[in-house]
């Protein structure tokens, strides 16, 4: 069964606050093989002009998987997840992420599509501090192998 293209334009609730630690930041950049001392040392960021180590701009990722929970735990769209792989990423940073910044993360969805026999959606993360101060929009497209009407085209 086809994804619902009325699912287009929803909006789930936070995610819970997510609080980054510099341990976190280094165990993220040892795993993408980045020795950047900003990611690493403090006073090499401060040096830099930041006020604590900052993350590698990948690591918005692990905000972007929370919101994204919300939208393919969510049994409405019925989406089939042993089918989907990860199709497209992009991040626009408002700013670096730092240590000790606490995170949430809310997702909308802002595509449905199918093509091919293929489902395609599209979720935009809003990561912002919980005071509300945006930080990076990431947006992801999964795409659901053999869910949507074959012939079906969009």
């Amino acid at each position: 069964m086809p994804l619902d293209e009325g699912f287009i334009g929803r909006e789930y609730p936070p995610s819970s606050p997510y609080e980054v630690g510099r341990e976190k930041i280094r165990e993220f950049a040892d795993a993408i093989k980045d020795d950047s001392p900003l990611y690493r040392d403090t006073e090499a960021a401060k040096a830099a002009g930041y006020q604590d180590v900052i993350a590698p701009p990948t690591f918005a990722m692990r905000l972007s998987v929370l919101a994204q929970e919300a939208v393919v735990g969510d049994e409405q769209l019925g989406l089939d997840y042993s089918r989907v792989v990860h199709g497209h990423q992009a991040f626009r940073h408002h700013r670096p992420i730092r240590a000790g910044d606490v995170l949430v993360a809310v997702a909308h969805v802002d595509d449905v599509k199918a093509r091919a026999g293929n489902d395609f959606l599209t979720v935009r993360a809003e990561i912002g501090t919980v005071e509300g101060e945006p930080v990076c929009t990431a947006t992801s497209t999964l795409v659901a192998r053999g869910t949507a009407e074959e012939g079906e085209q969009s």
